[in-house]
């Protein structure tokens, strides 16, 4: 399967269900959709964020290739906001498809009015500044909410929470989540139909 139709069948299947079938790769449940009603596919381009550095920031924009979502690790500061109007702005300009960070985020009215996806833990109004400190790093694998993802990842994202899959894995699982995601319609026909619980999910009751 070649990748432009992987990225179709990753923006076909419901996210959930990938939950059916994988346990691993699902960030913390506090990192949440800051634009609501969207959904992300896209390849992760990493940042580890050190000392609250906007420089660093601007660096990993200036990388940003189309079909990107640049993913922030904060290095644990859930204080200073890496992202805003502008970052979100110049993002969407070299053409990522969204941006995860774990920790906040400001300019949230701003946000939500350009529509770039945005996931993080929350808003504040403190935010990087231009230090330079020359330490963090750009495209190497980091730590997000939990999970360990790797450049080139993909980053699958919506209002219910944020996956990331390595390629491999992408691979072995869209079919079945496919499948499953088309029989789903059925059962819930049948569950309305008045047909009994049992009998439409296959309980076997002693």
């Amino acid at each position: 399967m070649d990748e432009s139709q992987l990225i179709e069948q990753l923006n076909a299947v419901s996210f959930p269900t990938l939950g059916h079938f994988l346990e691993e790769g699902f960030a913390d449940s506090q990192l949440r959709a800051m634009v609501p009603n969207v959904k992300l596919v896209g390849r992760a381009l990493t940042l580890k964020l050190v000392g609250a550095d906007a420089i660093a920031v601007n660096q990993a924009l200036a990388l940003i290739q189309p079909g990107d979502v640049l993913v922030i690790d904060t290095d644990g500061d859930w204080q200073h906001a890496p992202v805003g109007a502008v970052t979100s702005c110049a993002a969407r300009c070299a053409g990522a498809v969204g941006i995860v960070v774990d920790g906040a985020v400001t300019d949230l009215l701003e946000l939500r009015e350009s529509g770039l996806p945005v996931f993080a833990r929350g808003t504040s109004l403190l935010t990087t500044k231009l230090h330079g400190r020359g330490d963090s790093q750009i495209n190497q694998p980091i730590h997000c909410a939990g999970v360990t993802v790797h450049p080139g990842d993909w980053v699958l994202a919506d209002d219910n929470g944020v996956l990331f899959l390595d390629p491999a894995t992408a691979q072995n699982v869209i079919e079945r989540a496919l499948a499953s995601d088309r029989a789903e319609p059925q059962l819930m026909t049948r569950l309305m139909a008045g047909e009994p619980v049992s009998s439409v999910l296959n309980i076997k009751l002693s």
